[in-house]
């Protein structure tokens, strides 16, 4: 099976636990995109849902598909959010943010009675840090953060460059940070939130309950403990 297909199943998967009447929170990005399309599909056969989407461009496909959408702001808590990822470990810590998406993601996340990570198994890692770890930062404080970061051992590059930088739904900028070391999460996920400036990064340490992986066509799953 190709990449695709993969990510194809591992959305199905997670569609399916959909019920009647939830109030569901859509991700960004590829994989979360085919849990659109399938979701679109379960409400053209009688699934009655409601939604809300982590970004413009999501927000714009599930309402294409004819998922009833709704503004998070009026939304306080959500059933069940489904989303992609660009790292996630048998611990269930993932590195998210490459879609630039992930302060919402993370809001969203945080309001669902439960959390599903939809990937491919290349996104299956033995511990994560390898990817990129984006933070989103107020564009009044970016060479402040970018200095903290850097401080803190990262390797620090502007999202889009200095001549056209990148900017998320927020209008704000995405740092991009590799780390040579990547020895403690929980203690950097504490250290980046404490940054004045710092609106939100991609590590997600404790919003996610299960992940759903599919890899060659065999699909997994790893579940929180309870």
């Amino acid at each position: 099976m190709t990449t695709d297909e993969d990510k194809r199943e591992a959305a199905n998967a997670a569609v399916e636990e959909i019920a009647d009447g939830m109030l569901v929170g859509l991700g960004t990005g590829s994989t979360a995109a085919f849990a659109i399309h399938r979701l679109g599909e379960r409400v053209r056969a009688g699934l009655r849902v409601r939604a809300v989407a982590t970004s413009l461009r999501s927000f714009e496909q599930a309402r294409a598909a004819g998922i009833a959408m709704l503004d998070f702001a009026d939304v306080a808590a959500t059933d069940l959010a489904i989303d992609g990822t660009d790292e996630i470990d048998a611990r269930l810590y993932a590195i998210k943010g490459a879609g630039g998406a992930m302060l919402r993601e993370k809001i969203v996340a945080e309001s669902a009675a439960r959390m599903i990570v939809i990937a491919d198994g290349s996104k299956r890692v033995a511990a994560i840090g390898a990817a990129k770890l984006p933070v989103e930062v107020l564009p009044f404080a970016r060479s402040f953060v970018a200095r903290r970061l850097a401080d803190l051992g990262a390797t620090v590059t502007l999202r889009g460059g200095d001549a056209a930088p990148f900017r998320t739904d927020q209008d704000n900028l995405v740092l991009d940070c590799r780390f040579a070391a990547f020895d403690d999460p929980l203690a950097l996920d504490a250290t980046l939130a404490a940054i004045p400036g710092v609106l939100g990064h991609g590590l997600f340490l404790r919003e996610i309950d299960s992940a759903i992986i599919c890899q060659q066509g065999q699909v997994t799953r790893i579940d929180r403990p309870v």
